[in-house]
């Protein structure tokens, strides 16, 4: 064992350019950070210290104090499951569905039938707008608010004074069910009660629940359980696995509260892998606002300090994306992006640029390789270049 501790955090949506097969999704030149950088000048020192701007063009930066690179998406979709599926190792062939469009009819019918309910709204929204919108209307008549957030998602929403929490989330159940049963490969099936009043609605997140696909097979994560090493997972990372190769799962409502989740659990004494999903920049993704996601990457610059100064001489950061949310771009959709890769570990010699990855699942490998572990489906271990 190389490393006792790999702390791997993967920014939502965090892009660095349009990946080889982005006309595929008619998003050629896209390029999240790039597009970012273009229209804000950003002050992230410690970003550029682990060569994260770097990973834009890949030019060779012999200040650098991290491992850079890029790697490139092969999953086919980008939807957050895909991304992250590939990221501990899964190839998956198949898409998740989205319906920025709207459900079909027959699906809201169904939804209707085992809710007793009827379903308003059917649309690509935001959360925090579509309750202002509907919100007085779905407790006057009862109704159930059905949206997407343009990921593959199917989303609930309902006031805690007018359906229960508990009834929600067994509406929700249901709705997984008839979605599995009927083929429909939606990835979530998400929960959101909210309270408060007209004008003044608000999303409960602390009650959110999520209702993922299991992942069609094992991953490194289940690997590592058997194998009685810490699995631990803060923010939404339990609810895209399902909980599979999960024994810790640690709750967090926004980029701030992952962080210092993640700053307590650096303090404790453990031996496996923390993953951290920081999903704030996606939000600003999706509802296209440039200033937000810039403001975003500015406060992770000044959290990244601490986590670093935090690290022991035997621990190891890895610091990458899912999949890209361009907020310049056409729409309100992901955007197929390379992703970056950052290596970082205080022992490091001669950290510099590396190849470009071929697969986001050379991340898995090396994480796999460095705790003995059968290696992933794909995905090829890069830990004999770390020095």
């Amino acid at each position: 064992m190389k490393f006792k501790r790999i702390f791997l955090i993967i920014l939502d949506s965090l892009g660095v350019g349009e990946a080889v097969d982005a006309i595929n999704y008619k998003d050629n030149g896209a390029n999240t950070l790039g597009h970012i950088l273009e229209q804000r000048d950003l002050f992230i020192p410690n970003l550029k210290k682990i060569g994260f701007t770097d990973t834009l063009t890949l030019t060779e930066d012999k200040e650098v104090e991290a491992y850079y690179t890029i790697a490139k998406p092969t999953n086919n979709g980008k939807d957050s499951l895909n991304g992250h599926y590939e990221i501990v190792g899964l190839k998956n062939e198949e898409a998740f569905q989205t319906f920025n469009e709207g459900f079909p009819f027959e699906l809201l019918q169904e939804i209707e039938t085992i809710s007793g309910r009827k379903v308003i709204g059917n649309k690509c929204c935001q959360d925090a707008s579509i309750i202002q919108e509907l919100g007085e209307r779905q407790v006057n008549y009862g109704s159930l608010i059905v949206y997407t957030s343009a990921d593959s998602d199917l989303q609930v929403a309902a006031h805690e004074d007018c359906i229960p929490i508990a009834t929600l989330y067994s509406y929700c159940e249901k709705i997984r069910e008839i979605t599995l049963k009927k083929g429909y490969k939606i990835a979530r099936i998400i929960a959101r009660p909210f309270n408060g009043t007209p004008e003044k609605y608000k999303l409960m997140n602390s009650a959110r629940r999520d209702y993922a696909m299991k992942p069609p097979k094992e991953t490194i994560l289940n690997a590592l359980v058997k194998k009685d090493y810490n699995v631990i997972g803060i923010g939404k990372i339990n609810d895209i696995f399902d909980g599979e190769g999960i024994n810790k799962m640690i709750k967090a409502n926004d980029n701030n509260e992952a962080i210092n989740k993640l700053l307590d659990i650096i303090d404790k004494d453990f031996i496996g892998l923390c993953m951290v999903t920081l999903n704030d920049f996606d939000n600003y993704g999706h509802k296209r606002e440039v200033e937000g996601y810039a403001e975003t990457i500015e406060e992770l610059d000044v959290d990244l300090k601490i986590i670093l100064n935090k690290l022991e001489l035997d621990d190891l950061l890895i610091i990458t994306a899912d999949h890209g949310n361009d907020p310049t771009f056409t729409g309100n959709g992901h955007t197929r992006e390379n992703l970056p890769m950052i290596i970082y570990s205080r022992n490091f010699k001669t950290p510099h640029r590396l190849p470009p990855s071929e697969s986001l699942a050379d991340i898995g490998a090396t994480i796999a390789q460095n705790f003995d572990i059968d290696p992933p489906e794909i995905g090829k271990s890069i830990l004999e270049d770390l020095e």
